[in-house]
């Protein structure tokens, strides 16, 4: 069962971490290329804000955003203010969220997210840490995957196996970093296509499943590693 006051902490425990981190930074750091194409870091830090207060929309029963393009245009719009705005920013909309988060409410219900993807309310505090977490790394300003929590590389993984589980694009794998294993892409006993095992460091399967790196590190047995589609 999924504790939603757990990983609200989690989320405040990352958000921490990248506030401080991001405080060692300076404007032309800001503006300074991402690891996201197209993005600089000051469009990592205005996504992280918006991101927050549109998961608070998701919690109060709106819609996440108001459009594809409106929320294209807050990002642009905010990602070149300066280091002082940007860190205010994040942190003001992350309150925002935890303060949401903290309030009595039925954590069984079902909630909407972007594009129609429904989900249990319980777990949108987990998807904010994932958003926190990537995109610390995102900036490129020395926090890695290798130094994401053991709990969150676990349960992201798991996260992900099943976001791409029944996924036509995707061939069966069976993926384990050693110690746990999961299955994701097509059925196994579809005709002609034979589940591969794909092996790896926790870090190097998030990595992969999350698009953040290319699966090099990986070791495949029973065919070749998997072309997964944008998250």
């Amino acid at each position: 069962m999924i504790d939603h006051a757990h990983d609200l902490a989690r989320v405040r425990e990352a958000t921490d971490r990248l506030l401080t981190a991001v405080a060692e930074l300076d404007n032309a750091a800001l503006a300074e290329p991402s690891r996201l194409p197209g993005w600089s870091r000051g469009h990592v830090l205005a996504h992280l804000a918006r991101n927050a207060d549109a998961l608070l929309n998701v919690l109060q029963g709106r819609p996440m955003y108001a459009s594809a393009e409106a929320r294209e245009a807050d990002i642009e719009r905010d990602a070149p203010r300066p280091l002082e705005a940007q860190v205010a920013d994040v942190r003001e909309s992350a309150a925002r969220f935890q303060a949401t988060g903290d309030a009595p409410a039925d954590w069984t219900r079902t909630v909407e997210l972007r594009n129609g993807v429904l989900d249990s309310a319980a777990r949108v505090p987990f998807r904010r840490w994932a958003e926190v977490e990537l995109h610390h790394v995102d900036l490129g300003i020395g926090y890695e995957l290798e130094d994401l929590p053991a709990e969150f590389l676990e349960r992201e993984t798991d996260f992900l196996a099943d976001r791409f589980s029944g996924h036509p694009d995707v061939p069966a794998a069976r993926l384990t970093d050693g110690t746990h294993a999961w299955s994701t892409g097509r059925a196994a006993d579809e005709p002609g296509t034979p589940e591969i095992t794909v092996t790896g460091r926790p870090a190097d399967l998030v990595g992969w499943l999350a698009g953040r790196r290319d699966g090099s590190a990986l070791e495949v047995r029973g065919g070749t590693l998997p072309k997964l589609p944008p998250l």
